[in-house]
């Protein structure tokens, strides 16, 4: 292709700061994403737009995963609001850090009025002593605290220091927020101003690689600008062209052919999950790691393993269903890319886990049943007796308390005339249905008079 022409190759030499850096927003009006935090009146616009006699806003932290503009919406609030404005990172920082910044905001208010946003970075990597250190400044007004954490405030944060702030939860990215962005740092001077042509499969690569995460998006499109340029002729004028191989090329990772919105999405989870019921381990990880490296959503694996553990594996081994379930929150916990661990653990464990969906077919035939009008009514015995006149209606007469009985278990008439001696549940013979065929067998006994 013919690319244009331009006199110079503008913002792909800018020095050593990183375009991620480079585009940061100056205002909340240029963040892109986390609109359901940025509505009028909302405690960031208010932190953002507080003047020296209204200073507005309280204490917030921020919780998201990584690249979802933590940072970008402190440091926009810091340039728009024109407030004194501290930042800290809780990796290099100490009390002593937190001590002189508290004495520096208390002083400024006295002497001049002015209130401090302290912008402190990873908060979860401090102590409970150091987060100790930060009380008396937010809790008498000397600063106003913008906290920022990749997990859950709940187990990484004191408590009074939750007690005292706002937690606000930041969203991955959409698809969109990410093409925007890109976009914007492809034109923008302070980003490559243009210097190179981004084709519309390489946009869509950078974009589903970059799983949500801004930074990283930002970062592939500026290794994969610079191979461009690098890889073009000195006496070539054109603009150089940045297409779905370069971006391959400069991120290392070979784009995966995989669209969350189609076949592909599709055809991937279908073979996970029929790796996983078919007890191949190596192939359930296989479309594991297809899935993470082309960025599907971490809580859509996670709900169709939970849904495996219960369908697939079900009563044979009843603790399936607890470690898929636990998979699940430790995902919502650490996000990814750690994420892929308790994953990986559950789908192994569910792959050479043995197999019943006899659980399964059991609801399938009740609910069929129900559907078919096959139900009759609750028999008396059975029925509600604790409201008045239930007695008199013979609700509840000739029930038999099971624990009274031998064993615990007791002869009497569960299901509706219609449908007695009807069987759901067949368990199989293997794992742990091996167990519970034979005690069904003798239960059923017992309650049918048999």
């Amino acid at each position: 292709m013919n690319a244009p022409t331009t006199g110079g190759r503008v913002g792909l030499a800018q020095g050593s700061v990183p375009l991620a850096v480079r585009m940061r927003p100056t205002s909340l009006q240029e963040v892109a994403g986390q609109q359901h935090l940025l509505g009028r009146g909302s405690p960031l616009v208010q932190l953002a737009t507080g003047t020296r006699d209204n200073p507005g806003g309280v204490s917030v932290i921020l919780w998201g995963p990584p690249g979802t503009g933590k940072t970008t919406l402190a440091q926009a609030i810091a340039r728009q609001s024109g407030r004194e404005f501290v930042e800290l990172s809780a990796v290099t920082a100490g009390v002593k850090d937190v001590r002189e910044v508290m004495e520096k905001a208390l002083t400024h208010r006295d002497l001049y009025g002015s209130t401090t946003v302290l912008f402190l970075d990873e908060i979860h990597r401090f102590s409970k002593a150091q987060q100790d250190a930060l009380l008396p400044g937010v809790e008498n007004g000397w600063v106003i605290l913008i906290a920022a954490t990749t997990e859950n405030p709940s187990f990484s944060v004191i408590s009074p220091l939750l007690s005292r702030s706002l937690l606000l939860t930041l969203k991955p990215l959409t698809d969109s927020d990410l093409g925007m962005l890109v976009d914007r740092a492809v034109e923008d001077p302070r980003g490559l101003g243009g210097g190179v042509v981004l084709g519309d499969e390489a946009r869509a690569a950078i974009v589903r690689l970059a799983s949500g995460d801004a930074r990283r998006a930002l970062t592939a499109l500026e290794a994969a600008a610079a191979s461009a340029t690098a890889a073009q002729d000195d006496d070539d004028d054109t603009v150089p062209v940045v297409d779905a191989d370069t971006v391959a090329a400069a991120v290392d990772r070979a784009l995966l052919r995989y669209d969350r919105q189609g076949d592909e999405h599709y055809d991937v989870i279908s073979a996970f999950i029929k790796s996983v019921r078919g007890s191949d381990v190596d192939a359930a990880l296989h479309y594991l790691a297809r899935m993470i490296e082309a960025g599907e959503d971490s809580r859509f694996i996670a709900r169709r393993i939970i849904i495996s553990a219960a369908e697939d594996i079900g009563m044979a081994d009843p603790q399936a269903l607890p470690i898929a379930v636990a998979a699940a929150q430790a995902v919502q916990l650490i996000g990814m890319p750690e994420g892929r661990i308790p994953l990986a653990e559950a789908v192994v464990y569910l792959a050479t886990a043995p197999k019943s969906n006899a659980a399964y077919n059991g609801i399938n035939a009740a609910m069929a049943d129900v559907k078919a009008g096959r139900m009759g009514v609750v028999p008396n015995h059975l029925r509600d007796a604790h409201y008045a006149g239930a007695k008199r209606l013979g609700h509840g007469k000739g029930y038999v308390y099971s624990h009274d009985a031998e064993h615990g278990v007791a002869e009497q008439q569960y299901l509706p005339d219609a449908l007695v001696g009807t069987e759901y549940y067949t368990p199989t013979t293997n794992g742990h249905e091996r167990e519970v065929g034979p005690r069904l067998d003798r239960l059923r006994k017992i309650t049918r008079g048999a």
